[in-house]
Order: C-alpha cells, then structure tokens, then sequence
C-alpha cells in the first residue's frame, strides 16, 4: 500500500475513533448539579478535556491502522481470502 493510501485510511480511521471517543467521560451541567451559565445549553459538557479525547483517538487510530496493514500484508491471511 502506498504512503498516501495509508495517511487517508488513517485520517479516516482518526476521524471515526475521534467521534466515537467524544462522549467518554462527559458530565452536563445538570449531571455536575451545577449552575448552568446563561446563553449555555444545559446538556454542554463541564469539562470535555477534547485534548485528552484527541490524544485518545489517535492513539486509537495508529492501533486500527496497524492491525488493517498487518492484515492486508500478512500471507495467512491473503491465503484464506483468496481461497
């Protein structure tokens, strides 16, 4: 596979791991029982700690990317795929 091929499966595989890490760990206003600042929506998460979340996906990304590249270029693999 091609260095551009495998940036796009990662920025894609990044993308997908991103939004599903999103809602970990998220408390509402309402849940914290804290006051809701005005013009907030009362559901806006307290804390959403997005450089944690960022760290998260990525590192959960690099791991998908590399587990789709050792399948894609193990030969057990490609034997029974073919088969």
């Amino acid at each position: 596979m091609q260095i551009g091929s495998v940036i796009a499966v990662f920025f894609v595989l990044w993308w997908i791991s991103f939004v599903a890490v999103l809602p970990i760990g998220n408390k509402s206003f309402h849940e914290a029982g804290e006051q809701v600042v005005a013009g907030s929506d009362p559901g806006a998460p307290v804390a959403p700690r997005i450089g944690r979340k960022i760290l998260m996906a990525t590192g959960l990304a690099i791991v998908l990317t590399g587990l789709l590249m050792w399948g894609l270029t193990n030969e057990t693999l490609q034997y029974y795929w073919n088969r």
